[in-house]
């Protein structure tokens, strides 16, 4: 079984090749550069590298949100013209469910967090003691109420994400359970992740065909919020 994996939710570009649940190459670059310059000249660098014929992909797993608005329609609309071109159907894995499948066997919680702004965070909360379980779908939530449910849990936890340098001294000052970060090669998205849990996905039959896929931002862009906040300002002062 062959899954071609793109990450595109936040700062990372990620593309990655899995077969039979054995990496075969992955192609990531954590750099301010626009998604749609880089995604597929990666996938065709490692395409090339090994010699991988795209033609016998059985499905694309692409990392469909919470995350960057922008890097999301990117990734999307990449995955959907592979799997239009291809004729190949879709996995979309939740952006947290594949960050937090990066700390697979860890013993306790895990907890992705991606910087939403205004004090918000994208989460999810997700247990790798046994398998992988989700503890908390995927959501956006104010980082002191993530913080204030994690404690409540009596469990250790581990952070990962963009999140971290952001919320860092929060969380050391309000943490009262064993806590820790994510180090340097696990604490960000990676496609290997989005690919891998996407071959299970597709093993349990979640597939979308390209024509239906489509990201799962959980809110509104900022910019059509602040627009339906000064609408109703403006409602409200002509009462």
């Amino acid at each position: 079984m062959n899954i071609l994996g793109i990450e595109s939710s936040s700062l990372v570009a990620s593309v990655a090749l899995i077969t039979d649940q054995m990496l075969i190459a992955e192609y990531t670059v954590n750099f301010k550069k626009t998604h749609s310059q880089t995604l597929l000249p990666m996938l065709d660098e490692i395409v090339s590298m090994v010699e991988f014929d795209l033609e016998t992909v059985d499905a694309i797993a692409v990392s469909a949100g919470p995350g960057s608005f922008t890097g999301l329609r990117i990734g999307s609309a990449t995955g959907k013209g592979l799997g239009l071109a291809l004729h190949k159907p879709l996995v979309s894995v939740p952006t947290t469910d594949a960050m937090a499948y990066n700390l697979y066997g860890y013993s306790g919680l895990v907890c992705p967090i991606m910087d939403a702004r205004r004090n918000q965070v994208y989460t999810g909360i997700y247990n790798n003691k046994s398998g992988f379980s989700v503890e908390k779908e995927s959501c956006a939530m104010d980082i002191s109420d993530l913080i204030r449910e994690l404690n409540e849990t009596g469990e250790k936890i581990i952070f990962l994400g963009d999140g971290v340098p952001v919320y860092k001294e929060q969380i050391k000052k309000e943490m009262a359970v064993p806590y820790s970060f994510a180090p340097a090669h696990l604490n960000r998205q990676k496609a290997s992740s989005v690919a891998a849990l996407g071959s299970l996905y597709y093993e349990e039959g979640k597939t979308v065909s390209a024509a239906d896929h489509g990201p799962d931002y959980l809110r509104k862009p900022q910019a059509e919020r602040e627009r339906e906040e000064q609408a109703l300002k403006g409602e409200t002062n002509g009462l």
